[in-house]
């Protein structure tokens, strides 16, 4: 997998699947623009990866991300892929849930990923090839409780993503998803053992997800191994989709 000198923006480069994000195209040899919102974590990401370039940007701020992606198209010389991994979670039951926390997740998760996009695929078209990796969830092909606003806002980075790829395949710019599971992070952590316990056996695999398994099918797609996949949702949730379908079925 050649993925050297590939000049490469990650959002929500500070989480736990961005982290392994950049450390796996950094370990690729890749140019990387790692953008967050915490100035700390920025900071010690580029201490551990002295070679990337970090940008703190509020995504939320839709007026400012064609400038924003100007200047990450400028810092590395050109885009050739771009991940969106960015986003937010305000939880809880559709009667209490606010108008504000609905707009605020959607504005982010999808407004902002829309956008982002947008200003990013006018810059491939000039390079006339690029690669687009929208991080969505199990949560928006199954819905989840106290998650309405989440859940719409991932499903509908899977339906753009499947329009923008049509609008594109014919100019070389290929736009995919990965949909992650229950993946092992610092929120994950967090959770009672019980519920944990019951959460896992609801995977088939027995185990939660890795951040690097989220990063490594990421890899993929930004290759050139994945030039003729396009449109396609590609989910890492050790079978717990196929599952929750079958639980349907039979029920």
């Amino acid at each position: 997998m050649n993925l050297k000198n590939k000049k490469i923006l990650i959002t929500g480069a500070t989480g736990g699947i961005g982290n392994s994000l950049v450390d796996k195209f950094y370990n690729l040899e890749s140019s990387i623009i790692a953008t967050g919102t915490n100035e700390e974590k920025l900071n010690n990401l580029k201490n551990k990866y002295p070679k990337i370039v970090i940008e703190k940007f509020k995504l939320d701020e839709h007026s400012k991300i064609e400038n924003f992606i100007d200047i990450a198209n400028t810092k590395l010389g050109g885009l050739d892929v771009l991940i969106n991994n960015a986003g937010i979670t305000l939880d809880n039951l559709s009667i209490r849930l606010s108008e504000q926390d609905w707009k605020k997740v959607i504005d982010i998760n999808l407004t902002s990923t829309f956008l982002m996009c947008k200003y990013a695929i006018k810059k491939m078209l000039k390079n006339k090839s690029g690669k687009i990796i929208n991080i969505t969830s199990i949560v928006g092909h199954t819905g989840n409780m106290g998650q309405a606003n989440y859940a719409a806002s991932k499903a509908g980075m899977v339906a753009f993503s499947k329009s923008l790829s049509i609008e594109y395949a014919k100019k070389n710019i290929n736009i995919n998803c990965v949909s992650p599971g229950f993946i092992k992070t610092d929120m994950t952590d967090k959770i009672g053992e019980e519920f944990k316990k019951i959460l896992i056996s609801k995977i088939p695999s027995g185990k939660l997800g890795s951040s690097e398994d989220v990063s490594n099918c990421v890899a993929f797609l930004a290759s050139d191994m994945a030039n003729y996949i396009n449109g396609e949702t590609i989910h890492v949730n050790g079978g717990m989709y196929m599952a929750w379908q079958f639980l349907w079925i039979i029920y």
